[in-house]
Parts: structure tokens; C-alpha cells; sequence
């Protein structure tokens, strides 16, 4: 049986627009809005949103696994592999930026292009982030999703629930193994995330927190 990870913010789309992003005068830190890198990221999150945007009426309409749905795979993983060159030239060029640098959509995408990296970029990047949020340049509940990925990858549970796998036979979806399960929502909460229980309802998983 293969398993494939799926996670609810591999397709999320930010509504914002550049005119609501911080201007270096709202920014206590002096760092100034660069609106050429904003523009570049906001290119780079179409390009990995596009296709994926097809995936459900692809697989709707042909199957899941009908030669659409690979060759729709294929152009993502072409597309991740673009993009993950571009974001990685930014990042080791100017670090994590905040939203008062590349605006709010930039600053996911940086997150986006990394959770949908291959293992050896997300670990090199992991610590980068990781030091973003404490900086408050980068949002905790998304740093939670890259640390479950990262985790399950190795071979480790996952520690905030955010990954969910795929049953190949049945179609249906259930969590990934959980790290101290009993206390996750305690984690959850502490990064932005919502309950567990909710989380799972979405993916039409029907969960409930084990006991201590």
C-alpha cells in the first residue's frame, strides 16, 4: 500500500495584495519594502499554485491514477524544483524576510517553495526558519508544518499532526503517527494551529485525542 503526505497549506492561497503590505515606516526595524523581490515571490507562488490548483478535478475527472494525474504530478515537480533554485538564491542571499520586506505573500511563499522541497533543502533551511520565528519574520504555525514533514521524512513522528497520509486502496485519509499524542493540541495551540480534532475533520478524518 503507498502512502502519499498531503497537508492543507500545500494549497493555500494568500488574498492579500501588495497595497497591504507594511511600508518601512509601519517597521520599528528600519527594513525597508522591497517591492522587486515582493514581485518576484508573488511570480514564484502563482507558478507553485497553478498546477496544483488542478489537482482535485484532475483527479475528479480521470482518476487517481490515470496518466493525467502523473503528468500533472510531473509538471509540479518540475515546477518545485524551479522554484526551489530561486527561493534558495534569495534566502542565502538576504536570509528569512518578513512581511515588512516582501509583504505577506512573499513571505509565505518563501515557506511554500521550502515545505515542497526535497529533504536535503528543507533540512539545510529548517534551522533558518526556525530563527525567523523567534524574529517574528515568520509565522509559527507554518514552521510547525515544515518541522512535521521534515520529521517524518527522517523516519521520526510527527509533532503538531499536520501531516496526513492517504490510504492508496480506499482513498481515505487518516494522521500521520504523532510524536506524545496525548499533548498535541497543547503544541498545536502554542504555534497558531487549531485543535486536532478539528484539523482531522477537515480531511473527513473522524479523530479523537487519546487519553494520558
Amino acid at each position: 500500500m503507498q502512502q502519499c503526505i498531503l497537508v492543507s497549506w500545500c494549497f493555500f492561497i494568500s488574498h492579500l495584495s501588495l497595497a497591504q503590505i507594511p511600508t518601512i515606516d509601519d517597521n520599528p526595524d528600519g527594513y525597508a519594502y522591497n517591492k522587486s523581490l515582493a514581485e518576484q515571490l508573488q511570480n514564484i507562488h502563482i507558478e507553485d499554485q497553478q498546477y496544483r490548483k488542478k489537482i482535485e478535478e484532475t483527479e475528479n475527472n480521470f482518476g487517481r491514477n490515470s496518466n493525467e494525474m502523473k503528468d500533472l504530478w510531473n509538471a509540479i515537480s518540475r515546477k518545485d524544483s524551479i522554484n526551489t533554485i530561486k527561493v534558495t538564491r534569495i534566502l542565502d542571499e538576504h536570509g528569512w524576510l518578513g512581511p515588512e520586506v516582501v509583504g505577506d505573500q512573499g513571505n509565505t511563499t518563501l515557506f511554500l517553495v521550502i515545505q515542497h522541497a526535497n529533504l536535503k533543502t528543507q533540512e539545510k533551511y529548517l534551522p533558518m526558519m526556525r530563527e525567523a520565528v523567534k524574529n517574528k519574520k515568520a509565522l509559527g504555525k507554518q514552521l510547525a508544518l515544515l518541522e512535521d514533514r521534515v520529521a517524518l521524512r527522517q523516519g521520526r513522528k510527527q509533532i503538531y499532526g499536520s501531516q496526513v497520509y492517504r490510504n492508496d486502496l480506499t482513498g481515505s485519509f487518516y494522521l500521520a503517527p504523532i510524536e506524545d499524542e496525548p499533548n498535541v493540541n497543547k503544541r498545536r495551540a502554542a504555534v497558531g494551529l487549531e485543535p486536532l480534532e478539528i484539523y482531522a475533520k477537515m480531511h473527513n478524518i473522524d479523530y479523537k485525542l487519546p487519553e494520558k
